[in-house]
């Protein structure tokens, strides 16, 4: 019976983190009127926060319990960041000659998901 558990809290969990995804991307996207990918770019940042917090509480604190990390970690942020839109976002910033822009992009993502990810398992830890 765990095993159904298991895949009930991380189906609810990517549900959930899909519809953040999905607004909170529509919602930064609408702030600008650019070429530039910042919906995607913010929702990745916002995720790789949430899931260093997550390891942080969850392996390191041992605050929250396993299905609640399950919810989380793989629920959750996997369905909320967003690796496949950020590949097709770069591909058409490519195609379309924004070579900067592409540059940017893949660097922004790569140095801040990074540093998001290490501050929420700091924040996770220290809290």
């Amino acid at each position: 019976m765990k095993g159904v558990q298991d895949i009930v809290l991380v189906f609810v969990g990517g549900g959930f983190g899909s519809i953040v995804r999905f607004l909170l991307g529509r919602s930064v996207n609408n702030l600008h009127n650019h070429h530039f990918p910042f919906g995607t770019l913010s929702v990745n940042i916002v995720a790789c926060l949430v899931l260093g917090f997550v390891v942080g509480i969850a392996d390191h604190r041992q605050v929250i319990s396993p299905a609640a990390r399950l919810f989380w970690a793989v629920g959750f942020c996997g369905g909320f960041s967003t690796f496949s839109t950020f590949s097709a976002e770069t591909l058409t910033l490519i195609q379309s000659g924004f070579h900067f822009s592409t540059v940017l992009y893949i660097i922004l993502s790569l140095v801040l998901c990074l540093a998001a990810t290490y501050g929420g398992i700091y924040f996770g830890e220290h809290s």
